[in-house]
């Protein structure tokens, strides 16, 4: 898996990889946390932590985003069985000064780390009307729009980041230096919602991957060679490209900015990838989580007025001459994805299709060809 965060291109196959299973299931979201749970506490975790990363992944693949859902259990497993990610992590406070707070995450999971920073932002910003909380010492992130939307479904404001392993050149440049950083940002009101979670990349770099399986040409836009020229080949592609060129590597940089430099924590190009790291050893992946409440600006219930008179507004607008959707606000397809999936179940590739009937053979779940 990647570093990225591309709710741009939310395939359901996900990236197959590894040893091919029989037709994947359409997995239960419920049976997806049970596997989920189970194999954390077996691998140590807290029951607590294992809920909410178990509940994490299955949401992000109710969403569509597959490159951040249920595909990363066999990894984060694996990162646990390494000593990479510390499964009892003793998350401690740094400094402290009220509506700023650092931790060292101790080498906790990214989930792990990053919900615990969610929830002192929340408690912080209720007393300070913001809050901002860094974290060190932490390892994959998951999808930034698990902390910001868990802000978000409290009424708050969830504006989040993370450093990230480099895979994106500088515009105009040929090494990758920078992560596909997400920045994402959440908001809610009763029965809507504005969730924003985006690379800062034109593509996440597991789509590189999966079309180099498949023989595809990439889009035009999406990486460049080693001598920094556009290619759509995906063999030849050695870097990806910023979003929006000059802006996207600012917006990269921004990320890197508050994920790494303000926490103290390395950078993107000191990073080890996910898959590709040292046993033994947290990865030093730096997070940030800030939190504004409403109550302190412009009150609770003018500013649920106006979110939702701009959500609606906004999808009121008129489409352009051939368009094929709607206009839409940040989050609705991954609205319209988790319905469709809460009640058909989740698709997974192959690879993930096989780890999890491995997990429902150890521990006695019905699964398509496994007798439970």
């Amino acid at each position: 898996m990647t570093h990225t965060h591309d709710v741009q291109h939310p395939t359901a196959a996900g990236e197959a990889t590894g040893t091919a299973a029989p037709a994947a299931p359409l997995l239960p979201a419920a049976t997806a946390v049970t596997l989920a749970e189970t194999a954390l506490t077996r691998a140590g975790l807290s029951v607590e932590d294992a809920r909410d990363v178990a509940q994490a992944l299955t949401d992000t693949s109710l969403r569509g985003i597959d490159t951040h859902g249920l595909r990363l259990l066999p990894q984060y497993l694996e990162e646990l069985a390494d000593a990479i990610a510390t499964a009892r992590p003793t998350i401690r406070t740094v400094k402290d000064s009220g509506a700023a707070v650092m931790l060292d995450a101790d080498g906790a999971l990214g989930v792990v780390a990053g919900l615990a920073a969610a929830r002192i932002a929340a408690e912080r910003a209720r007393s300070h009307g913001v809050a901002a909380v860094g974290v060190r010492n932490s390892n994959h992130f998951g999808a930034a729009s698990v902390f910001s939307r868990h802000l978000a479904r409290q009424g708050l404001v969830g504006i989040v980041t993370t450093s990230a392993a480099s895979r994106v050149a500088p515009f105009s440049g040929t090494e990758p230096l920078y992560g596909t950083n997400p920045l994402s940002f959440a908001a809610a009101v009763e029965h809507d919602e504005f969730a924003l979670d985006m690379a800062t990349s034109q593509v996440c770099f597991g789509e590189i991957k999966e079309r180099r399986k498949q023989g595809r040409a990439l889009d035009a836009g999406w990486a460049t060679d080693a001598e920094g020229r556009p290619t759509t080949d995906p063999d030849q592609a050695y870097a990806l490209s910023p979003l929006g060129g000059y802006k996207g590597q600012g917006l990269g940089m921004v990320a890197t900015l508050l994920g790494a430099v303000l926490t103290g924590s390395p950078v993107d190009w000191e990073l080890e990838h996910i898959g590709a790291s040292t046993p033994g050893r947290s990865r030093g992946i730096g997070h940030l989580v800030v939190c504004l409440d409403p109550a302190a600006f412009a009150g609770q219930e003018n500013f649920a007025a106006g979110l939702t008179s701009m959500l609606d507004t906004t999808r009121g607008a008129r489409p352009g001459v051939g368009a094929e959707e709607p206009v839409q606000v940040p989050g609705d397809p991954q609205r319209r994805i988790a319905a469709e999936r809460a009640e058909l179940g989740i698709p997974l590739d192959p690879h993930t299709a096989s780890a999890f009937a491995e997990l429902a053979a150890e521990q006695g779940v019905a699964w398509p060809g496994v007798p439970a």
